[in-house]
């Protein structure tokens, strides 16, 4: 990876630490997909659950605190039911400037290729399943939103969702990621497709950002990719930059030529990067990574 002023870490396998183990040992059984924040001295961690196709997919969304980042208790947790969902995918947690909680939830729409965010919003992390939900992100027919990552400044609030096409049932793992703004983060307003794949690179089938770093007027991600739709589920994370805008908007993000990084088991996916900043000044990663047994755990490491 480039070393620059805006340098984002990238995990080293050997010292990480499992956080959450997967609800099953075969593949298709994971936990993962994090989303974290702290507050109050406290890491708040949000995964996901899931299971194999026919066994249930994405079964719930988890939130838990954290006194050492490391040791998790759970305060909350919200179902697949919940949203009438087929399957649940990477949640979003943030709490506003207002010191308000939001849950941002990706759903599958039954007997569909289509996915969908809805948002939650409460007080405390405890209150989010209680909460009311409404539908942030739709997408349509041609299109499903899914897997938000949040950012909020001066100029507002950011968001970078995966987008897949959604035209041909085969092809629908195919992935883009789309950047939006918003003043208040429930009303968006899409405004260009921040990363695309790369013909003939590791990238080439579909690209997610999974973590955002701000740094002045630059910006650097953390994003999942794969080549081919044989490595859908197994994706690797590298590293894309951009700036900022005259608007206050992030323009589009170019890709580092580095390798990704990924597991060392096969198929080698790491996936779902989220980069934690401490209130002692250090920093945290957690993602999604393959076991041995082809299952995937919730891993974290401190660098």
């Amino acid at each position: 990876m480039s070393v620059g002023i805006t340098a984002l870490p990238l995990p080293r396998w050997e010292d990480s630490t499992v956080v959450v183990e997967p609800p099953g040992t075969e593949p298709g059984a994971w936990s993962g997909a994090p989303s974290t924040v702290t507050a109050g001295g406290y890491v708040y961690l949000a995964y996901r659950l899931r299971l194999p196709i026919g066994a249930g997919r994405g079964i719930a969304n988890v939130i838990a605190r954290s006194a050492d980042g490391v040791r998790f208790t759970v305060v909350a947790e919200v179902g697949k039911d919940r949203f009438g969902a087929e399957s649940l995918e990477r949640p979003a947690l943030v709490r506003t400037p207002e010191g308000r909680w939001r849950l941002y939830v990706s759903a599958a729409t039954p007997g569909t290729k289509h996915w969908r965010v809805e948002l939650l919003e409460a007080d405390t992390p405890e209150g989010l399943p209680a909460a009311p939900a409404r539908t942030v992100l739709a997408g349509d027919d041609t299109a499903g939103v899914k897997d938000p990552v949040l950012h909020h400044d001066e100029h507002g609030w950011h968001l970078w969702a995966s987008v897949h096409p959604l035209e041909s049932w085969d092809d629908a793992d195919r992935m883009t990621t789309e950047y939006a703004t918003s003043p208040e983060g429930v009303h968006w307003t899409w405004r260009r497709t921040a990363l695309a794949g790369r013909p003939g690179r590791w990238d080439a089938r579909g690209v997610r950002v999974s973590s955002v770093q701000v740094t002045g007027d630059e910006i650097t991600v953390a994003y999942d990719g794969r080549a081919t739709a044989r490595e859908n589920w197994e994706e690797r994370t590298g590293v894309a930059r951009g700036r900022r805008l005259p608007d206050g908007s992030f323009g589009e993000l170019v890709a580092e030529d580095d390798e990704p990084v990924g597991s060392p088991h096969p198929p080698y996916g790491l996936r779902y990067l989220s980069l934690l900043e401490l209130p002692d000044g250090g920093r945290r990663l957690y993602y999604e990574a393959t076991r041995p047994d082809g299952a995937h755990d919730l891993r974290t490491e401190r660098v």
